[in-house]
């Protein structure tokens, strides 16, 4: 049944004013996204001011006693922006630049995100403003458990199911298990994903977002008639997401010319030694001293020239004062709002095909869903099962999404949002309002 909803008609909303405040501001950045979409779809107002809005805020202390004795205390955040198809889903980032806005755009990401791949999920996003560079392994730990502790309320897994972001990883996910499953009397591996193996993690997981991200740049490669095998790949970031990305393109033949940390970049026209950098990564602290290969600005690196460039690291690194120097003929986004929408234009006029980030890094939350299921029935399924299953939901997905934006004569991110608008207006419409 078609619920409808009676209501004032929503405000017009007025353009956002183009000034740097408003590129920096990823919140700002993903209203103006919906907005957009929203309007070229004809979407629901409804549904449209129900997605303007987080549903649910938490903003914590956590008070942590270093190794010093000394107490310091951190502000953490988990938000849940939409829970209308599901429970909510999102990682848990640990870094100096959280602040709230970007937790709420990254959580309102997860919901677009979830909802293009089709994962019985709403979006949820959590961060601790703090330095881990800076902090001992038993420090981090006391933060975790503190801030897991903290938010517990909230989460659950049926609720809100949390998993790895950026400079948090398995054994950090472990700490958030045990410290939910010590608060509720029993083990409960299916809280969170991205977990060791020994305590109800999924084979896969930790490739999951790279290996996604080259099953939509492989089914572009065949779209749009380019051979992965002759092309070159610029990879920045190499944590999680872009060392996988870029170990998987090489094994399928795909020349890595460029990869980069918060360092800097090394690029080689030839191609690069990837297991010899990620052994030298093993005693140094960065990749910026590896002896074989030109070393590059982090300012200068999206400016090499390759035919396929991955921005697998922070959000808004893709901007107005960057984007035209992008040599790159296709953009695969590794990382989630890594082009600012003022940069989005501009690689729509020079004629850049990018690949966004709702689609293209949504490996990750799928092999999450894909634990999540395995801990909820007790029972696992292989690597190569996993891989398949992968596989067929982001072929499937980015079909949907190429075939769209070609059928309305319109990009892929705003081809994607239109995907995942649609299922999320259905179930606003379809579930109605209470009370």
């Amino acid at each position: 049944m078609d619920t409808k909803i009676p209501a004032k008609p929503s405000p017009v909303v007025k353009p956002l004013e183009r000034t740097e405040a408003h590129e920096a501001n990823p919140w700002a950045q993903a209203m103006e996204q919906l907005d957009r979409a929203g309007k070229a779809m004809k979407l629901e107002p409804f549904a449209l001011e129900r997605l303007r809005h987080c549903k649910r805020i938490l903003t914590v202390s956590v008070p942590v006693k270093m190794d010093d004795g000394t107490v310091k205390v951190f502000e953490g955040y988990r938000i849940q922006h939409n829970m209308d198809r599901g429970p909510a889903k999102g990682g848990i980032r640990y870094h100096p630049s959280v602040s709230l806005d970007e937790v709420k755009a990254l959580s309102f990401w997860m919901t677009m995100k979830c909802a293009v791949v089709n994962l019985p999920y709403g979006g949820a996003k959590g961060g601790v403003i703090c330095d881990p560079k800076k902090m001992s392994r038993g420090e981090l730990e006391r933060m975790t458990r503190r801030y897991t502790a903290e938010i517990s309320i909230i989460i659950g897994p049926d609720k809100d199911i949390p998993a790895p972001d950026v400079n948090t990883n398995a054994e950090v996910m472990a700490w958030v298990m045990d410290t939910y499953s010590m608060t509720i009397g029993y083990s409960c591996p299916g809280v969170v994903t991205g977990k060791p193996i020994e305590i109800g993690g999924s084979l896969g997981r930790n490739e999951a977002t790279g290996r996604g991200v080259f099953y939509v740049t492989r089914e572009l490669a065949a779209r749009e008639g380019f051979d992965l095998r002759k092309s070159t790949v610029c990879v920045q970031g190499f944590g999680n997401v872009g060392s996988n990305a870029a170990n998987i393109f090489a094994e399928h033949g795909t020349k890595v010319v460029g990869i980069s940390d918060v360092g800097g970049g090394l690029y080689d026209p030839k191609g690069l030694d990837l297991h010899d950098i990620m052994e030298y990564r093993k005693t140094h602290d960065t990749i910026m001293d590896y002896p074989k290969a030109e070393k590059v600005s982090i300012d200068k690196f999206i400016e090499l020239p390759c035919d396929i460039l991955i921005p697998a690291a922070m959000e808004g690194t893709i901007n107005k004062g960057n984007a035209d120097k992008i040599k790159a003929k296709y953009i695969v986004e590794g990382a989630n709002g890594p082009t600012t929408n003022e940069a989005d234009a501009i690689l729509h006029k020079k004629g850049v095909v990018l690949v966004p980030d709702i689609l293209a890094n949504a490996g990750g939350v799928t092999v999450s869903y894909f634990e999540w299921v395995q801990d909820m029935q007790a029972y696992f399924w292989s690597e190569k099962d996993i891989n398949a299953r992968l596989q067929d939901i982001i072929v499937g997905a980015f079909t949907e999404v190429y075939d769209l934006s070609k059928k309305e004569k319109v990009d892929m991110r705003m081809g994607a949002f239109m995907v995942g608008l649609r299922r999320l207006g259905k179930a606003a419409s379809i579930r109605g309002m209470y009370p």
